[in-house]
């Protein structure tokens, strides 16, 4: 890999181009030149079909301009946009500035949309049908390739409309979420609970939490090395959504449930991130969006 980083690609490249073009120019140079200075019609000796003959003629003019145009505006493109590696062209122009200078404009275009519900509080936005639409439109486009178009998500993404929340389910929380992002890690627990038999035991004790198929006797030793995850996940197991720890006793899995899933995170942790959007969307299409996905666990108090 380090064999494509390195300095000499850059200067390969641009002499690739930049010799490119004079040796075109040097074609058309020595193309424009008749072989035949007295033009006597001299044929090259070359036949084809008994009697169509290949005569040593210069390149027609109108031909030859044309590709001398082409390098003209080759080398003028070059001069002035980043063509050449080692340049970045005298415009300064880069696809990052047209792309933020392009969000720029939208934004600005779709600002008057928007500005109504700014004011709003979040319920009231819930309420609206037209913020309503506004906000499908940006869930479809930016969330619903994680957590689905019904925004029950899937493994490893969290179902939106079932009201457990590992970071809390209040518009304000929602909207910090949107836009910073989300990194939620559980570290490697079993060199603090003990051997592989206490890690069995530790997850038969989860899993009785929320009532599912475990060994009682497992579950009752496994609840005294239980104390090396309350730290987290709270005594009683009901998780701690200041730093994202899962309820663990309301049997909604988010990575899957059963012991040998359970006994996997315990051994090796587990690591989710979700990506900020706040470079993506604006605040207020964010402030939308938040109340739309608040809606999908509180369609009761938006009737």
């Amino acid at each position: 890999m380090s064999d494509f980083t390195s300095d000499f690609w850059p200067f390969f490249i641009t002499a690739i181009v930049i010799g490119g073009i004079v040796f075109c120019m040097l074609v058309l140079f020595l193309t424009s030149k008749s072989h035949d200075p007295a033009h006597t019609g001299k044929s090259t000796g070359h036949v084809y079909d008994e009697d169509i003959v290949e005569m040593n003629n210069p390149m027609p003019r109108w031909w030859m301009w044309m590709f001398i145009i082409t390098c003209i505006f080759g080398v003028a493109y070059l001069f002035l946009y980043p063509g050449l590696v080692i340049y970045d062209g005298k415009l300064g122009w880069t696809q990052v500035k047209q792309y933020e200078q392009e969000v720029k404009e939208s934004n600005e275009r779709i600002a008057p949309i928007y500005a109504k519900f700014t004011s709003m509080k979040p319920e009231d936005v819930a309420k609206d049908a037209k913020a309503m639409a506004i906000g499908e439109r940006l869930f479809m486009n930016n969330c619903s390739q994680c957590h689905g178009s019904d925004a029950h998500g899937s493994r490893g993404f969290p179902n939106l409309t079932d009201n457990d929340w590992l970071y809390g389910g209040a518009p304000e929380t929602i909207k910090e979420t949107i836009t910073n992002g989300r990194h939620g890690m559980m570290p490697a627990m079993a060199s603090a609970i003990g051997s592989a038999d206490d890690v069995k035991n530790v997850a038969h004790y989860v899993l009785s939490l929320s009532n599912g198929q475990h060994d009682t006797s497992r579950a009752a030793l496994g609840k005294e090395k239980f104390t090396a995850c309350a730290a987290c996940h709270g005594v009683d197991g009901k998780g701690n959504q200041a730093i994202g720890a899962p309820n663990l006793s309301d049997d909604i899995w988010l990575h899957g449930a059963g012991e040998a899933a359970i006994i996997d995170r315990i051994n090796n942790g587990k690591s989710n991130q979700m990506p900020a959007q706040g470079s993506r969307l604006t605040p207020e299409q964010i402030h939308v969006l938040a109340s739309y996905v608040w809606r999908f666990s509180n369609a009761g108090l938006t009737q």
